[in-house]
């Protein structure tokens, strides 16, 4: 399992349509091949900064298959107008639990 970790910046002002736009985005990310769950959270600290973490069973589900498909270019137009800079994106491999 990859879980892919980013930090969404959001412009100011767009704060309360990030949530609504997001709520109809995970539909489309969650019919993908390899995706398997997502959460959104937002910092306390930072009201304009989100946390987004999402498992796919491969690297190559997210990189090659959503990435590379019609559904990402969806995703896209709900969402990549809010983020200033747009997000570093980095995948993780699980390592330990407790």
């Amino acid at each position: 399992m990859i879980v892919e970790h980013a930090l969404l910046p959001v412009q100011a002002g767009l704060e309360a349509e990030i949530e609504p736009a997001f709520g109809e985005a995970k539909a489309i990310i969650a019919e993908m091949h390899g995706f398997r769950s997502l959460t959104l959270s937002r910092s306390v600290e930072r009201a304009d900064t989100y946390l987004l973490l999402v498992e796919w069973d491969r690297l190559e589900d997210h990189t090659e298959g959503f990435r590379g498909s019609a559904q990402y270019e969806q995703w896209r137009d709900l969402l990549h107008h809010f983020y200033d800079p747009f997000p570093v994106v980095d995948h993780y491999e699980l390592v330990h639990t407790a």
